[in-house]
């Protein structure tokens, strides 16, 4: 009883001194710049103070020393070595987009970016130059630098990708060392195709017309006929990439049209595949499904579970293609005076399939070269 009166009295005559109460006891004298530091009363020995950090004081200091070059008065280059900055600048002004590809943030635009920004002004000199290039601002620049200096291999999540929009699974490398690929879609009355090269610049890019798709009952024959008269037309390839319709075997309102789908994809793989092409011959199958909904997230064409049209992302493909010196693909000059208004808003030409044939081969490269990081 004694001791507790002692206490209560004590911490009472700290409390008026200081202006406080609890074991905490702010210092009369101001705190440190760097760190306020408080004062925890020992209860064992009354006259021992020992000097705590303030909970937020330390919260808000760990938090800016936990990641180093963050934005502050420091310059980029003072935050590397002189080997580091010699081996960032040595990627940055030699690399290409696609080797750039394997660099964290550096998929897509802002390897565009870089290069048609050393192209216009020589050579980056600096760490600090980066920044100016359009979305690669400090932060950015920053992961940027660290992931070029300690590279990440993902080969696990290699496969898990490819496998995701990809059947049947094959080895990355076989698709790699492809010249080029025809992106294939089956309408309900036409099948259209992209022939693109690994440089992304567009072959060829037509369609045809089938007048005997789901006609009456699904004749052999005249759906061989009508796939016959495509293959004839087709362009030799490396990889021919076939879209796997989203339909499902649920939706008995659309089973005569899934059923005519797998119909002319069953005839393109019998059709296209080589004899000699098997699991166990080192051969990779040529005829390959790609998932329509994985291009359609590629290209945010998805509302809910279905996917809309890529006619205005078509026509933005095909403006990149005469305004930017790196669009994301070219266009033969006779290929855009033929389609220019194909692709207009509330148009009855009935280029879908021409659109869709186009953004899966694009999709191709593109997530190809994204699993490869």
């Amino acid at each position: 009883m004694w001791v507790a009166r002692r206490f209560l009295s004590s911490v009472a005559q700290r409390s008026q001194y200081a202006g406080q109460s609890g074991l905490f006891r702010r210092p009369q004298h101001g705190c440190l710049p760097e760190l306020e530091l408080r004062y925890l009363q020992c209860t064992c020995c009354w006259r021992s103070r020992v000097p705590v950090a303030g909970f937020e004081t330390l919260n808000a200091t760990i938090s800016s020393t936990s990641e180093p070059c963050k934005e502050d008065n420091r310059s980029l280059d003072a935050c590397y070595t002189s080997e580091q900055r010699d081996a960032i600048l040595q990627l940055l002004n030699t690399a290409t987009p696609s080797e750039m590809a394997g660099v964290k943030l550096l998929r897509g635009r802002k390897s565009l970016n870089i290069v048609e920004y050393r192209t216009k002004n020589g050579p980056f000199k600096t760490l600090e130059s980066v920044v100016n290039v359009p979305l690669l601002k400090h932060k950015s620049a920053v992961i940027v630098f660290n992931s070029i200096l300690n590279p990440v291999k993902k080969e696990r999540k290699v496969r898990i990708q490819l496998a995701k929009f990809i059947r049947p699974e094959v080895d990355r490398s076989w698709l790699e060392d492809a010249t080029s690929i025809v992106s294939l879609i089956c309408g309900t009355n036409k099948i259209a195709w992209a022939h693109v090269d690994r440089g992304m610049t567009v072959l060829d890019w037509q369609q045809v017309e089938c007048p005997n798709f789901l006609r009456g009952t699904y004749m052999a024959s005249a759906y061989l006929n009508d796939v016959s008269t495509v293959l004839a037309l087709l362009p030799s390839a490396d990889f021919y990439i076939i879209e796997k319709s989203s339909i499902s075997v649920q939706n008995t309102a659309l089973f005569p049209v899934m059923a005519h789908m797998r119909t002319v994809e069953a005839m393109l793989f019998a059709l296209l595949e080589p004899r000699n092409s098997s699991p166990e011959s080192n051969i990779p199958p040529r005829v390959l499904n790609m998932m329509r909904t994985a291009v359609g997230r590629h290209f945010g064409l998805m509302v809910g579970e279905s996917r809309t049209s890529g006619a205005q992302t078509v026509r933005q493909l095909m403006t990149e293609s005469v305004t930017q010196k790196l669009p994301r693909i070219n266009f033969p000059p006779e290929l855009l005076v033929k389609y220019r208004n194909s692709f207009q808003m509330g148009s009855r030409r009935g280029g879908e399939e021409l659109c869709d044939a186009l953004l899966q081969a694009v999709a191709f490269y593109e997530l190809l070269s994204e699993s490869s990081s």
